[in-house]
């Protein structure tokens, strides 16, 4: 681990805007080190608690932001030592690669010999050494976002924030820059905050996940616990697909699972019978549509190479313990 790596920590931190609460007092510790994903829909107060984090936003009072044993909660961003990837790059057009990974240091005073080492190991830790010189509206989306990235490292921040960083690109790149990201945090072991609507996004890159809900932390735990054990509904339908399999007598879903944990076989093998009203090639896989005698059809995803038709009727069972009970 870096040992320069700091914890991060929100005591009852909030935020209202006129007459909208954006943030409801919050608890939070982000280990030094760990890469804890802010997760949840538009509007849930992700990016208010990222911004109070920076200091681009005060926490209403008697909210504090601790890094280590600082109280930093009245601090600029300037002076808590923070780097920042924005989703739209926030990339200086008339600069070069280089010259725009330096510019936070020439701001800083760093002597030149110095700012030059430094542009020089974080182009080769994102792989742009070749590209110093080119200009920014040169650049691929993926490339501009390593240039961001790379002068969010060169500062040597205590903590690294990421505001959806890769929302704007298209879903092969972001997958590819995922990948390089999540390999970057674990080679630095810096403590980084990474703000995200994007569930395999954040399951890929996160150490845990903070799951928020309309300006409150709903759920806080490892990617499998998150996925394997939710705290509520809206968690488990928020991080994949659920389907219910089970009503009460007023027909509200009391039981729920989740697509893979389906086992199907032909009809009379399992106690559950059903029937497939509809099946979807997805490439690698296909999704089946189940009537299996409540309001919606259950959705099963298979391999494609399985043998699986619209009209066909099946017996079903679940895996294991694979059933999911919310009391909320």
């Amino acid at each position: 681990m870096n040992n320069d790596a700091v914890n991060v920590t929100l005591r009852g931190c909030a935020r209202r805007f006129a007459h909208h609460q954006a943030l409801h007092p919050l608890d939070l510790s982000v280990h030094a080190g760990e890469t804890l994903v802010l997760l949840g829909p538009s509007g849930c107060g992700k990016t208010t608690t990222l911004r109070i984090i920076s200091g681009l936003e005060r926490t209403d009072a008697p909210g504090e932001v601790w890094f280590d044993d600082r109280n930093v909660t009245d601090l600029p961003i300037e002076k808590r030592n923070v780097g920042m990837v924005f989703q739209n790059y926030a990339l200086f057009p008339n600069l070069n690669v280089a010259q725009n990974v330096a510019y936070g240091l020439k701001v800083q005073g760093i002597p030149r010999a110095e700012r030059e080492a430094r542009v020089q190991e974080m182009l080769e830790l994102v792989d742009l050494t070749a590209l110093a010189q080119r200009h920014i509206d040169k650049l691929s989306g993926g490339q501009k976002q390593r240039v961001a990235l790379a002068r969010a490292l060169a500062a040597r921040p205590k903590v690294l924030l990421f505001d959806e960083p890769l929302a704007a690109l298209d879903a092969k790149l972001r997958e590819r820059l995922r990948a390089d990201i999540g390999d970057l945090l674990k080679k630095l072991a810096i403590t980084a905050i990474y703000v995200t609507h994007d569930q395999q996004e954040a399951m890929a890159l996160g150490d845990r996940i903070a799951v928020m809900e309309q300006g409150r932390l709903v759920q806080i735990a490892t990617p499998q616990a998150i996925y394997q054990r939710p705290a509520s509904r809206f968690v488990a339908d928020f991080v994949g697909a659920i389907n219910c399999i089970e009503t009460d007598e007023q027909g509200q879903p009391v039981r729920f699972c989740r697509p893979e944990d389906v086992l199907l076989a032909e009809a009379g093998r399992y106690a559950r019978h059903g029937c497939i009203v509809a099946s979807t090639f997805l490439g690698a896989s296909q999704r089946l549509q189940i009537d299996i005698g409540l309001d919606k059809p259950i959705q099963v995803e298979r391999h494609a190479r399985e043998n699986w038709h619209a009209g066909q009727r099946i017996s079903w069972s679940l895996a294991g313990q694979a059933a999911l009970e919310f009391t909320a």
